[in-house]
């Protein structure tokens, strides 16, 4: 039995090299794969000794050859193939052991490979005969059954070639990608997303769920401390909170910031002086639509922050940077369901794909561009200094809210939100229904432009004194002009933020 063994990243092939040959296999290698083994005393033939020819064009052309690509392909099963390799005296390759430059590392002409892909996809194309594999994580596993059996099973070469395809099509994907680099909207989009997780169901439970991914995520490092498996849901709002939590806390200038969010749309949100504060004043907004939902921490759950969150209504999920051991036993004491997520900060978005049936709609992310010192205030009477706080607080939860959207602000304190409503004029009526008497003297935000003064006018109705929205309307100026008719300030960012 014949492996040929080509590999960059060496982790653990001297010992499965060794592990063949101790099963009397022989060993053809390339290269730096050759050396490597001979430096370790693995009996190997190069790759120069079995083609005849030398490496050249400084190692781009080692394995091509014929010699090395007739022993992967060659059909044991069809006589024609095992003639013409006894004519041409061509050993046959039964095992190609190979993974390939790192292009993703560091991305250039020269880590584009070339002999691997070739190497492997033969071998995975013949996988009826011949193994193939990629990652040293099935070292062991192929040894294992070599050692137990004597030869890989037909399930075990299929599942080697289904990994070594999906190995090359993620590295042409790769460099697909590097090439489009300068262009935004590509003619093709070539996504490769890893499973990351199984989740326990979908959206629904008849759904089956898991979440991919197309790199590191903070998903990926996040510790879950208690309660039951995730779901779909459980996965979406929480990435929701997360990231919101953590624009509210860049933005207060590091003061402590809860958001708590129900169906990926925030129904509560605060910063403070204190972590157990802010929550106690995020769940003021609105208590009743935070039962059952996600409430994200911006920091470290203490005793105290445990306490709060407890006397309130039961979360399915809680979010935070770290807890102290008694905040874990308190939560946990509460309801063992709940899950307790340990985060890091989330990585920046990236170009979002959502489908629709056969096609996919793809864009940049939607990030928050224009910054409160680009703002335009457009009234005679401009913001407080508190307003403007109120108004960037009340804008980036309008942002990250469902369309149509309005949220109302008080002194930190989100305390009326409308959202995903079909008319602006029901989600500002919404907004002042939640907050009530504390809509007075606060600030609202639209995540579009009002196209009529009705809109405007429930805000105003509601006592609210300052209001942010892109502008951008037909009738811009009456808007204003009704803005300054009611005396309140109005200030225009320019972006709008539509989320649905």
């Amino acid at each position: 039995m014949r492996a040929l063994v080509s590999v960059y990243d060496k982790t653990g092939v001297v010992d499965f090299a060794r592990g063949l040959v101790a099963l009397g296999w022989e060993i053809v290698a390339s290269g730096n794969t050759a050396r490597a083994l001979g430096d370790a005393d693995v009996p190997v033939v190069e790759v120069a000794e079995v083609t005849g020819s030398p490496e050249m064009l400084g190692g781009r052309v080692k394995t091509l050859h014929p010699r090395i690509h007739s022993g992967i392909l060659a059909d044991r099963s069809v006589p024609a193939h095992m003639a013409d390799l006894e004519a041409q005296g061509i050993t046959p390759i039964d095992l190609v052991v190979s993974n390939l430059y790192p292009f993703g590392s560091d991305p250039s002409v020269e880590l584009i490979d070339i002999g691997g892909p070739a190497m492997v996809r033969g071998a995975a194309k013949n996988f009826a005969h011949v193994g193939v594999v990629t990652s040293p994580a099935d070292y062991e596993a192929v040894l294992d059954e070599l050692r137990s059996a004597g030869a890989l099973s037909a399930a075990t070469r299929r599942r080697l070639a289904r990994s070594a395809f999906a190995h090359t099509a993620a590295y042409d994907a790769a460099i697909v990608e590097w090439l489009d680099a300068d262009d935004p909207l590509p003619p093709t989009v070539h996504l490769t997303l890893a499973r990351a997780e199984l989740l326990r169901y979908g959206e629904n439970p008849h759904q089956h769920g898991a979440r991919y991914r197309a790199a590191q995520s903070w998903w990926d490092h996040c510790t879950q401390l208690g309660g039951a498996a995730l779901s779909y849901l459980n996965i979406f709002d929480a990435d929701a909170a997360w990231r919101l939590v953590h624009e509210l806390c860049g933005d207060a200038g590091g003061r402590p910031a809860v958001v708590v969010v129900k169906h990926a749309n925030a129904c509560g949100a605060a910063v403070a002086d204190g972590l157990a504060d802010a929550f106690t004043r995020a769940l003021e907004c609105d208590p009743v639509s935070a039962f059952g939902g996600i409430v994200a921490i911006g920091g470290e759950v203490t005793d105290d922050v445990a306490e709060a969150i407890a006397a309130g209504p039961q979360a399915d999920v809680i979010v935070a940077t770290s807890y102290t051991p008694g905040a874990v036993e308190r939560l946990r004491a509460r309801r063992e369901a709940t899950r307790l997520l340990a985060a890091p900060s989330p990585e920046p978005l990236c170009r979002q794909v959502r489908t629709l049936g056969a096609s996919a709609l793809v864009q940049d992310p939607d990030v928050f561009g224009s910054q409160p010192s680009q703002w335009q205030v457009v009234t005679a009477v401009g913001p407080t200094e508190a307003q403007w706080a109120d108004l960037v607080l009340a804008w980036r939860v309008c942002g990250r809210t469902t369309s149509n959207a309005i949220a109302v602000v008080t002194d930190g304190q989100a305390v009326g939100v409308g959202a995903g409503q079909q008319s602006r004029v029901v989600a500002a009526q919404l907004a002042v229904e939640k907050a009530g008497a504390r809509a007075r003297g606060g600030a609202a935000a639209s995540d579009a432009f009002f196209p009529f003064p009705d809109g405007l006018e429930v805000l105003v109705n509601a006592g609210v004194v300052a209001v942010v929205q892109p502008g951008g309307a037909v009738r811009d100026a009456e808007i204003v002009e009704a803005a300054d008719a009611a005396g309140i300030a109005m200030v225009l960012t320019g972006e709008r933020h539509f989320r649905h």
